[in-house]
């Protein structure tokens, strides 16, 4: 008998870590989350990381657990959480894998066979020089099969794939599942229009709440604006308004978009997976999740 995990998942900006808390707190449960940017320290105002006191004195798992100047890979972040749901089980609590990325949470959920190929860093170096569209083109030719199912917006995704085949010479292994869990995967999907509304109001409270002064911060520890531009959205953007290529007005209409477009991406992955149980309210995530354990 696989061992149980309740997995809560959205886009951007839709409530998932709020409706975990409330969640984890009624059903005995620690919460692991599955967001590729609020494992790094001191990314916290940008990536939306939950605070002390949102968590209500609910356990947290997998938030600052990388340097930011290196990057966090998806095989690490399985291993890792894969880990820390067989503890949260043996002291007979729920784990509730929460987040956004949707190659994280695969990763736990089917127990993914991901390939062990070393980083290659001099063609990194060469390949994170081309564009997102060049990427794709590249992967396109050496092995079609992959980019038909890639995130072609996602340079590290490319990046990776491109790394694989270059080195192994042959094209992206299928990757293997392995369930290791009996999962409930519960969504939350918001109509587009109030999404917007969410995203904006989210964009300026944390502008508010001191969003460029820790991008600042992370550059004089140490993180060159190239790897905050690596990073993506908030901090991407920020890094160029401090470099000054970009006015501040340019920079809210960059991120407004760009944090659309990247929900719209969420989304697409999601709608994939078929066994998300999609709800409306707190309410019918509490009956799902009632069956489920029983």
């Amino acid at each position: 008998m696989h061992e149980k995990l309740i997995v809560i998942l959205g886009p951007t900006a839709s409530g998932k870590s709020d409706l975990a808390v409330k969640l984890a707190k009624k059903f005995n449960g620690e919460i692991v989350s599955a967001d590729s940017r609020q494992v790094y320290r001191g990314l916290n105002i940008g990536s939306g990381k939950i605070t002390k006191k949102e968590m209500q004195g609910v356990q947290h798992h997998l938030l600052n657990v990388a340097n930011p100047k290196k990057r966090f890979s998806v095989a690490r972040f399985q291993k890792l959480a894969q880990k820390i749901i067989k503890d949260i089980h043996k002291r007979s609590c729920v784990p509730f894998l929460v987040g956004g990325t949707g190659f994280y949470i695969q990763s736990v959920v089917d127990g993914i066979n991901i390939p062990k190929v070393k980083a290659n860093p001099e063609l990194r170096k060469k390949l994170s020089k081309k564009s997102v569209s060049q990427l794709f083109s590249i992967l396109k030719k050496i092995d079609p099969n992959r980019a038909e199912k890639i995130d072609k917006n996602n340079p590290h995704r490319l990046i990776r794939a491109i790394e694989i085949v270059m080195t192994t010479k042959k094209p992206v292994p299928v990757l293997k599942s392995k369930k290791t869990f009996s999962t409930l995967e519960i969504g939350i999907n918001r109509p587009q229009s109030i999404l917007k509304k969410l995203i904006r109001t989210r964009l300026i409270k944390r502008l508010n709440q001191g969003m460029i002064t820790e991008v600042r911060k992370l550059h004089r520890l140490g993180v060159s604006y190239k790897r905050l531009e690596e990073l993506g959205l908030e901090y991407k953007y920020i890094a160029q308004y401090l470099q000054e290529k970009i006015t501040y007005q340019e920079m809210v209409a960059n991120l407004q978009k760009s944090i659309e477009q990247f929900a719209k991406r969420q989304m697409t992955w999601f709608k994939r997976n078929k066994q998300i149980h999609w709800i409306k309210n707190k309410k019918s995530a509490e009956n799902l999740i009632k069956e489920f354990i029983s």
